[in-house]
């Protein structure tokens, strides 16, 4: 049994994580903590979320001791902040844990980038360097090789696994950038109560118009340039992203079905549904990502629906964790 360590335990991402661990038959729960100044420390997680009574009832405890806790593990899942993560991981990592983070800080192998987009100076090129992003469908054979995944964020989850089958295929005209329209629920903004998160102040609306962290995240993956624009909806949960793209002269409907066919047919987090189209309430409190498509003329727009805390965050990490220890993908997910 993998002795597995959640910090930042008492987030949204934390608590679903807290659950995975405890139904993975592989696993074994050996902390929980939060920062020492949290105002959760010392709690038990199922009183911060009721749906744990009986299933989690550790304490949440403050993270005084890093050495020590990862001394006592052998996995670590980071739910953390960026600048956080960035200060852990190397110490997990240099005590010989295994590492997913669920932060930005890992995520692209360029120290400016942090700088421009996060707001503080990288000071770990080294573990820039040896990061695997952790795209789970896309990275699997690096994913099992390295002791520090940086798990992919929300938005560029859905955006990236609507995208790269196109791209592999040689499909699009990137010529024409992909413009991703993409809407999440509140709870992409984490736990933390604020004005912008609040159900009483939200509606719909666009934000970080050309200046969100999350598009050149998903133009480094990619390799190509898109246009990418959030939006915060008054929902809880679930990310519905929408993507406008040029193919290539002569792609027909059957080459755009086989693109995505032939790299997701033994993908099980991946679920095609064609000229469906995809919703959010399917993919809810789930690990799927669902893709369908339309195309007219030379344009396809493709759609895709996740659960953001789930395939675009902690389920990710989990699956993650199952193909780094060759366990099923969906291991504790269905």
């Amino acid at each position: 049994m993998l002795k597995t360590t959640i910090v930042g335990a008492s987030g949204y991402a934390g608590s679903e994580l807290a659950l995975m661990v405890k139904k993975h038959p592989e696993l074994t729960l050996s902390g929980l903590f939060v920062s020492a100044n949290s105002v959760d420390a010392g709690k038990p997680m199922s009183q911060l979320y009721g749906k744990l009574l009986g299933l989690v009832d550790e304490p949440v405890e403050p993270l005084t001791d890093v050495v020590s806790v990862a001394q006592a593990s052998d996995v670590v899942f980071l739910a953390t902040a960026h600048q956080v993560s960035h200060d852990l991981a190397p110490i997990f990592l240099e005590h010989g844990c295994q590492v997913f983070d669920l932060s930005g800080a890992y995520r692209v192998n360029d120290p400016e980038f942090y700088t421009a987009y996060y707001g503080f100076e990288h000071l770990h090129a080294d573990w820039l360097d040896k990061a695997v992003y952790g795209l789970a469908e896309w990275n699997q054979d690096a994913i099992k090789q390295t002791s520090l995944v940086a798990v992919a964020g929300c938005y560029p989850t859905a955006s990236q696994l609507a995208i790269k089958p196109l791209l592999a295929a040689q499909y699009l005209d990137t010529q024409q950038w992909p413009v991703i329209n993409a809407v999440s629920g509140v709870s992409g903004a984490g736990r933390k109560a604020s004005m912008t998160n609040s159900f009483c102040e939200v509606s719909l609306a666009a934000y970080g118009v050309f200046t969100h962290r999350h598009q050149p995240e998903i133009s480094d993956h990619l390799g190509c340039d898109v246009i990418f624009t959030p939006h915060l909806g008054n929902f809880k949960r679930g990310i519905l992203a929408t993507i406008t793209m040029k193919l290539m002269p002569g792609v027909t409907a059957d080459d755009v079905a086989e693109a995505f066919h032939s790299v997701y047919a033994d993908k099980p987090a991946v679920r095609l549904v064609g000229e469906s189209l995809p919703s959010i309430q399917n993919v809810v409190n789930t690990p799927f990502c669902d893709i369908g498509w339309k195309i007219q003329g030379e344009h396809i727009i493709v759609v895709s629906a996740i659960d953001n805390l789930l395939k675009g965050a902690s389920s990710q990490a989990m699956q993650c964790l199952n193909l780094h220890y060759g366990f099923h993908e969906l291991t504790a997910l269905v």
